[in-house]
């Protein structure tokens, strides 16, 4: 017999690009975690738990963290499952509440980041013994290796294949861009708030072709967190008004249909994404026709067509055509990253699954201030990490 579980407080810091703001990771985790117990009117002494996701910092690093909050000597898990770690800590949370484990548990985020984009070697080899060896090995076996950044080549790639098999434009590629610095012009907890023009897009630098530089996501610093609770803990301390329910999750991992094909859509994510967005939906009763506004992972932008076709908001291929149509901005079917998106708002990876959470708690509280959507009530992150996880959530505001 579960219980349902529920988000009562969300916070999270300004995604700042890293080394210019003078803090430790620790610092973001109190800005972050004091200020989702505050919104929820909880204080920490009531958190039982704590699920604490991060890449870059050694381990026993949430303790660090989590001892800025208090030191009531609570359960603390160090979670790292790469891109997808956020949103790994949420679903921790989630499973201590709903299997009756906890009332009351604290997922946090957070990355202290280098300048430029993320390592990983300038050449096929290094990746003999990394996590995502096979997933590069595919990638190298169909198009090579050549010197751009690892992750930027990958999904270039599958852009690449995209553009290739679908008829799939390098200005509809852009078009995502342009809306995610769209969005962030309204959110001050973004990385970047410029706004570009699609031209202006594509005549940014390039990273690996087709993507230029304002089509992919910044390495950034930050933090965010939720309070998950139990429905017993809503209704004894009088939190309805701030609950807002976990409906659905799921995550899943690769399978044989990841490296089947050869092809770096598959390897960079698709499969796990429809997959864990399918079970998503069967476990919430709910499906994309019911969902307002979506938060997804738009580390380069043709994931975020890759992740229109596997959510079902339109058939395989015709993504492009979607997001050109405007059917994922304001005034459209779906708000598709109002907050900005990695893209945008930044991408500390530890924090990046737990800031869409936030932004979808504040929309469907109707607390979005400029960028809110009207009337959403149903919301969706979509969380994927290389090695690979993918994470899809439906949170929903009765």
């Amino acid at each position: 017999m579960t219980t349902k579980a529920y988000v009562v407080g969300v916070g999270m810091t300004r995604f700042e690009k890293p080394e210019t703001r003078d803090w430790q990771y620790w610092d973001m985790v109190k800005e972050a975690g004091t200020a989702a117990l505050a919104d929820a009117g909880v204080p920490y002494a009531r958190v039982e738990q704590a699920a604490v996701g991060y890449c870059f910092q050694a381990s026993t690093a949430g303790q660090r963290a989590v001892y800025e909050l208090g030191l009531s000597g609570i359960p603390v898990y160090n979670l790292n499952n790469n891109c997808a770690t956020g949103s790994t800590a949420l679903m921790t949370a989630r499973q201590f509440v709903e299997g009756g484990i906890a009332d009351c548990v604290l997922a946090l985020g957070f990355e202290k980041m280098s300048r430029g984009a993320l390592g990983g070697g300038s050449g096929a080899g290094d990746f003999t013994t990394s996590p995502v060896a096979r997933h590069y090995g595919i990638m190298a076996a169909g198009h090579g290796f050549e010197a751009s950044p690892p992750t930027a080549q990958i999904f270039g790639n599958a852009a690449r294949e995209h553009m290739e098999r679908y008829g799939t434009t390098e200005a509809q590629l852009a078009a995502v861009g342009a809306k995610n610095h769209r969005h962030s012009a309204n959110n001050p907890n973004a990385q970047f708030q410029d706004v570009y023009t699609v031209d202006e897009i594509l005549a940014a630098k390039t990273v690996h072709r087709p993507l230029t530089k304002l089509q992919c996501s910044p390495t950034s610093d930050g933090a965010a967190a939720a309070l998950v609770v139990s429905e017993r803990f809503v209704d004894e301390h009088g939190l309805r008004d701030r609950a807002v329910e976990i409906a659905g999750q799921a995550m899943t991992t690769d399978t044989e249909e990841s490296f089947a094909s050869g092809s770096c859509i598959d390897a960079v994510g698709r499969p796990m994404s429809r997959a864990a967005a399918r079970q998503a939906f069967e476990r919430s009763g709910l499906g994309i026709e019911d969902v307002d506004v979506i938060e997804l992972h738009d580390c380069f932008s043709v994931n975020e067509l890759l992740t229109y076709e596997a959510l079902g908001m339109c058939e395989e291929g015709a993504s492009g055509k979607l997001v050109e149509s405007g059917a994922t901005t304001y005034g459209g079917r779906w708000v598709v990253n109002p907050s900005g998106g990695l893209i945008s708002k930044g991408h500390p990876l530890g924090a990046t699954g737990l800031a869409q959470a936030a932004e979808l708690v504040w929309q469907l509280r109707d607390e979005a201030g400029p960028r809110q959507v009207t009337g959403a009530r149903v919301g969706l992150a979509h969380n994927i990490g290389l090695g690979g996880a993918a994470v899809v959530t439906l949170l929903r505001r009765s």
